[in-house]
């Protein structure tokens, strides 16, 4: 009898000694024997690869990406190198650069300006070009703006999680957030589908405020999925990770039809291809342990 997807999961993460692996057999309910012991090794390689600017070589991405790491490997945002990070990232809020910089009549009109934008972070002065860009999670952004707000999403995750949710600047960002998500009303309007997604998954993690929210936007997700399971024009492996950051059992349903899609994109080792290869595979085995018939 073939192996089930999560069984080909389970098996390729074993004896990762990685960050996902660690994170995997947790989820699992498999924790190896030696797993905390290598998320301390994990941790203190991470810091010391750190920059006294609290960079990682200068990089927006992989700079935000090491708060997530540390997070996720049990670090407290009050960990001295963590604390660099998040100060270098809250530095860079309203920065020049940050996404919706800039006016004129047309992005005014629709709210895409300075004037309604608020709390954004930059990656990099507007002159230094960020696009085309790959996120963790193997998302690629082609088009500028799209690569600005994808990070700037990624870094309001980074502060929400750290518990920075109540300061100024992450507060307007997602309000900012909430109130450019009650114009996606079309999957393929003046939002593409991957920058919806990138903002739900930072959205699902506002808490009460953006509830509404977050509502709203699973039902265009749901509502544009095709019959495979799959949603036109937009990541898989993103839009598995945004929905199941809800929680809500629309969500989870959701994430329920795409599986067998998902499942038919597995390679014999549990992989699904060389893209972000451990990490679409953990959001894989976290979308079969959520909603897959073995949850």
């Amino acid at each position: 009898m073939s192996p089930t997807a999560l069984e080909r999961l389970a098996l390729y993460f074993g004896a990762v000694r990685t960050r996902q692996g660690v994170l995997a057999r947790a989820a699992l309910g498999t924790p190896g024997a030696g797993d905390a012991a290598l998320a301390q090794e994990l941790t203190a390689a991470m810091f010391a690869e750190l920059r006294p600017d609290g960079t990682i070589l200068g990089g927006a991405v992989p700079t935000i990406w090491r708060a997530h790491e540390l997070l996720d490997l049990g670090r407290d945002a009050t960990d001295p190198p963590l604390v660099r990070v998040l100060a270098w990232l809250m530095g860079r809020q309203a920065q020049p650069g940050a996404y919706g910089e800039g006016c004129d009549k047309a992005r005014h009109a629709q709210h895409l300006c300075q004037h309604w934008v608020r709390g954004f972070f930059s990656p990099a002065p507007a002159e230094v070009r960020m696009a085309p860009i790959t996120l963790p999670n193997g998302k690629a952004f082609r088009v500028e703006s799209a690569a600005r707000f994808g990070i700037s999403c990624l870094g309001l995750r980074a502060a929400l999680r750290s518990g920075l949710g109540d300061h100024p600047g992450p507060r307007q960002h997602l309000e900012s957030l909430r109130l450019l998500a009650e114009q996606w009303t079309s999957w393929n309007g003046t939002f593409v589908p991957d920058v919806m997604v990138a903002g739900l998954h930072a959205l699902a993690l506002g808490g009460s405020s953006a509830e509404a929210s977050v509502e709203q936007l699973v039902g265009l997700i749901t509502a544009h999925q095709a019959p495979d399971g799959l949603w036109p024009n937009a990541d898989l492996f993103a839009t598995l990770e945004a929905l199941h950051a809800t929680g809500l059992e629309a969500a989870r349903v959701a994430v329920g039809r795409a599986l067998p899609a998902l499942a038919e994109r597995q390679r014999a080792d549990g992989t699904f291809g060389a893209m972000a290869q451990q990490e679409r595979a953990l959001i894989a085995l976290r979308a079969f342990r959520w909603a897959g018939p073995e949850a």
